[in-house]
């Protein structure tokens, strides 16, 4: 139970950060809305915008199907083979795209399928005279895939792994072969979460921006995000942008309605608390088969990691990291990243205590009721409104302004900061409910209120997922391109863009070891984050 005194601060401060959020995001699409509405609107229906659209769309749609179609199999594979030698790690392979930036990823694999790539090279010495092309539509799908699959794969996997043992032993039990076992046993538990999956995949995809922009290759391979950088930074097209951006924004939002209308997965049915034991694929063509399926996966996603490796080690680390250069930008970078993980926590935290202020009251009032949906629906704001329209939006104001430049460290970790809060409240939310669940009756009991409440009781308990949340959105924000490529100058560098400027500038070496820094410290981020996992299991 809490006090009116902390019902009232909670809403307050749900209050404070839903009217910033507002006043942010707001502000950028009203200067949309308002520049030119005219010849934005008529930029609309030309054939480059649809040309544009009907891209996007395109690379969006093969890449969640090549995403999902792949990691199918390869999640049954790993279902089926629950203990062997590496399997931890496997999985831990898996999860090391999700915490590696964009561009980083985007080298690894121009360093395996790149024109002077390990793969051209095989292609080469077998007889082959014409390359494979990493840029371009193919290009743009290989990247989607490598970063999706292992994403798409633990999802899958998780809900394989939540089957009863009894459906594995009533199987075996009948003699029921692979095709059989597939058919009524894991595809119905897959098709409730694929098309949640595919969602989520096509969201991701839709939204690209560094992937495209690294390997898209030219005006044939743009989307829409990639065009409105393109608009605004080379040609200061406006009213282009603007309306590019509209059509972001609606398909983002289409696509968002579309993923909270499928059915979400469920898992009703429950265990009699025995360890699940797969009687199923123990041939020796199964075994022959998930070793192959499992292997490709590994060396698919492995190769690009260890081409970051490779080509990162070759470069002299020593004279990058004391370069001038490197050290605004790495300044840069964590004056930032600190900035705006400290503005996604803090927001995260206000945005959760509101809601359980509201849900602490018995009888909550319309008000009330629509304040606590409000503030559910602005952590993830940002999913409607991408990085790169709010960008757009500021840019448009501070240009009105005069000199941009001083204000873009500030857009920056403000634009990081929104990207970061939907990752933030998912970390935070569950740690709190938790806690509040445990303590809540116990303080007011003991009358333990205010300050001395959250030092005595919530701060010991609550550090890790704080620490676990602040370190999500220091990794994202380090690893981000998207916000300052619109702001980036020789005042404003940061890593991520230091390293595509020197890449743009055909110093690869270089290239290298800078993504291999970079790289490093987001993994090393990401798996601060994940620390004690086991314990608290809400992380």
């Amino acid at each position: 139970m809490l006090t009116a005194a902390e019902r009232r601060r909670g809403i307050g401060a749900g209050l404070t950060v839903l009217a910033a959020v507002l006043l942010f995001v707001g502000t950028a699409v009203a200067t949309l809305l308002a520049w030119d509405g005219d010849q934005s609107a008529s930029r609309l229906f030309t054939s480059y915008t649809w040309s544009i659209l009907r891209f996007t769309l395109l690379q969006a749609a093969l890449s969640t199907l090549l995403s999902v179609a792949f990691a199918i199999p390869v999640a049954l594979a790993l279902a089926r083979r629950p203990r062997f030698a590496g399997r931890t790690w496997i999985l831990r392979l898996m999860a090391l795209p999700m915490g590696l930036p964009a561009l980083v990823g985007a080298l690894g694999l121009l360093g395996v399928w790149g024109r002077q790539g390990v793969m051209n090279g095989w292609l080469n010495t077998a007889g082959l005279e014409q390359p494979v092309s990493v840029y371009g539509l193919s290009g743009i799908l290989l990247a989607h895939t490598f970063f999706n699959i292992p994403l798409a794969v633990r999802l899958l996997l998780a809900v394989l792994e939540r089957l009863p043992a009894e459906y594995w032993l009533l199987s075996a039990s009948l003699g029921m072969k692979p095709v059989s076992i597939f058919r009524f046993v894991e595809w119905p538990a897959l098709a409730r979460v694929v098309p949640g999956v595919a969602g989520l995949v096509f969201m991701l995809c839709a939204t690209s921006f560094t992937l495209v922009l690294v390997l898209g290759g030219g005006p044939a391979a743009t989307t829409l995000e990639v065009a409105i950088y393109q608009a605004l930074r080379f040609d200061f097209d406006p009213p282009r942008a603007i309306a590019l951006a509209f059509l972001q924004i609606a398909l983002t939002a289409a696509v968002i309605a579309l993923i909270a209308l499928l059915p979400a997965a469920t898992d009703t049915v429950r265990t009699a608390g025995r360890k699940v034991l797969r009687l199923d694929g123990r041939s020796a063509a199964s075994r022959l088969w998930d070793g192959l399926i499992i292997a490709a996966a590994v060396i698919f996603v492995a190769s690009p990691l260890l081409s970051v490796l490779v080509a990162g080690l070759r470069a002299d680390l020593w004279k990058l990291v004391n370069g001038p250069r490197f050290i605004q930008a790495a300044t840069t970078s964590l004056i930032i990243a600190v900035t705006a993980g400290v503005i996604a926590v803090t927001a995260s935290l206000a945005i959760i205590t509101a809601r359980q202020a509201i849900k602490d009251r018995r009888d909550p009032n319309l008000a009330e009721r629509l304040l606590s949906i409000s503030l559910a629906g602005t952590s993830s704001l940002v999913l409607v409104v991408p990085p790169i329209i709010l960008g757009t939006g500021w840019f448009l104001v501070l240009r009105q302004l005069g000199n941009v430049a001083p204000f873009a460290p500030y857009l920056v970790a403000i634009i990081n900061a929104m990207m970061a809060l939907p990752f933030a409240v998912r970390v935070l939310e569950p740690a709190l409910q938790d806690h509040r669940h445990q303590t809540a009756r116990l303080a007011a009991a003991l009358g333990v209120t205010g300050p001395a409440k959250w030092r005595l009781i919530d701060l010991p308990v609550l550090t890790r997922p704080v620490l676990t949340a602040l370190s999500f959105a220091m990794a994202l924000s380090l690893g981000d391109l998207g916000a300052v490529a619109l702001f980036g100058s020789s005042d404003l560098v940061t890593l991520p863009w230091l390293v595509y400027s020197t890449l743009s500038s055909y110093r690869t070496n270089d290239a290298d070891g800078l993504a291999l820094i970079l790289g490093a410290i987001c993994l090393a981020l990401t798996i601060l984050g994940t620390a004690g996992q086991k314990e608290h299991k809400h992380a």
